[in-house]
């Protein structure tokens, strides 16, 4: 009993009048498990990525306290890699407020660093410490009885006092964490961005960096600010692996089948392979039980096996599917198979398409030019207007008899 009062007027005399220190001299000192502890030596140390690590050992046990940066602050203990509180005791058992609790302590501890002056670091703690089986506790804490009955909350176990830096250099604008929160939400808009509903497809890869952007940001918020109700941690469990959806996955394809439908010659491959891409995706993202997705990759065809620049469903003309009754030319060769389907010399790829990507019709007959053999509608066949002198498929030489610009087979 007299050892507890004594403590207690210990206790008082540094935490009054607002948790102040009260000493004139340098120390590290709290009570450990319930008995006075007081660090012989003891020093501080910033790493190069700025870790505070301060150090107080009597020779046979040693105590560290280490935070993310060298800001006066309050960092509040618990599974956070860079904010720690760390004690070996006499037998070489490292206790550590990181390790997790199977006990009935509860997992609590804040350190405050009150006051850098001087290349000097005061400040207050308190903490639960476990070792690796989680079972067995250290703790420096005060008592509650008389000290914060309104609270019920246990004064704080220890202070450091003017504790030198004897290593590293206080950086001149530390990072601090209100400069992570605005770094991680930075990164939280670039991820809402990165699969937003106004986006015309939702790009896998871009929703994957930005998710895992996200996430380093958020262990960094974590590592800086810490994360006493888990809300950040859930946050990052809840980014997964960082896969796009499901859902973003069956939009897209929605899409890409919407532009293939009203696709022209000109983009028609385009819009093919940009569909096919998007149902493969779907079936990595989603899977393809029953096989439908696979069914409808099959069934498509984005080819031009005549190579005339034209896809083969617009050689389709009559649209029953079977590419082998469709012969504009007569000439027994099915238009799919035929680089000048309506047999005037000019070859199908150099007649397809106009400057907008759509079926040219100089004559406005309704008859595009790659099947109409009059393309100027004048009553005199193409092949009989020298629409290729050379005769190497290509109209480039075809004659421009009045010099216009316009060559005979394209005027009347």
């Amino acid at each position: 009993m007299k050892k507890l009062i004594l403590l207690s007027l210990v206790f008082f005399t540094v935490f009054s009048c607002g948790d102040e220190v009260q000493f004139s001299s340098p120390a590290f000192q709290g009570s450990y498990n319930n008995q006075l502890w007081r660090a012989q030596a003891f020093s501080a140390s910033i790493s190069e990525t700025g870790i505070l690590t301060l150090t107080g050992t009597n020779n046979v046990e040693t105590l560290e306290l280490i935070l993310p940066t060298a800001t006066v602050g309050t960092y509040v203990l618990g599974d956070v890699e860079s904010i720690e509180a760390k004690f070996t005791a006499v037998d070489g058992t490292v206790y550590s407020t990181n390790n997790p609790s199977n006990s009935l302590y509860p997992d609590y501890g804040e350190i405050r660093l009150n006051e850098i002056l001087n290349n000097t670091f005061t400040g207050t703690f308190r903490f639960n410490a476990f070792d690796a089986t989680g079972t067995n506790v250290v703790n420096f804490t005060g008592i509650t009885e008389e000290i914060d009955s309104a609270t019920d909350e246990p004064i704080y176990g220890g202070i450091f006092f003017k504790v030198p830096l004897v290593s590293g250099a206080i950086p001149s604008d530390p990072v601090v964490c209100e400069d992570v929160e605005d770094l991680a939400n930075v990164a939280l808009a670039a991820y809402e961005a990165s699969n937003s509903p106004d986006l015309e497809f939702i790009i896998r890869a871009d929703v994957e960096a930005a998710c895992q952007n996200y996430i380093a940001a958020l262990i960094n918020q974590r590592n800086y600010c810490g994360d006493v109700d888990g809300a950040i941690q859930t946050i990052i469990d809840g980014l997964g692996s960082c896969d796009m959806s499901c859902d973003d996955a069956i939009a897209n394809v929605e899409e890409a089948q919407t532009q293939l439908i009203v696709a022209t010659i000109g983009n028609y491959f385009e819009k093919c392979a940009q569909y096919q891409f998007h149902l493969e995706e779907q079936i990595d993202i989603c899977g393809d039980d029953d096989g439908s997705i696979q069914a409808l990759i099959d069934t498509l065809d984005c080819g031009d096996d005549d190579n005339d620049s034209i896809p083969n469903v617009f050689e389709d003309f009559n649209g029953n599917g079977d590419f082998e009754d469709d012969d504009t030319d007569s000439d027994g060769i099915p238009n799919y198979l035929d680089n000048d389907d309506d047999g005037d010399g000019v070859l199908s790829q150099y007649e397809a398409v106009d400057e907008n990507g759509n079926p040219a019709d100089t004559d406005g007959d309704g008859q595009v030019d790659y099947l109409d053999n009059d393309d100027d509608g004048d009553g005199i066949l193409t092949i009989d207007e020298s629409a290729d002198p050379n005769a190497d498929g290509n109209p480039d030489d075809a004659v421009d008899t009045d010099g216009d610009g316009v060559p005979d087979y394209l005027q009347a």
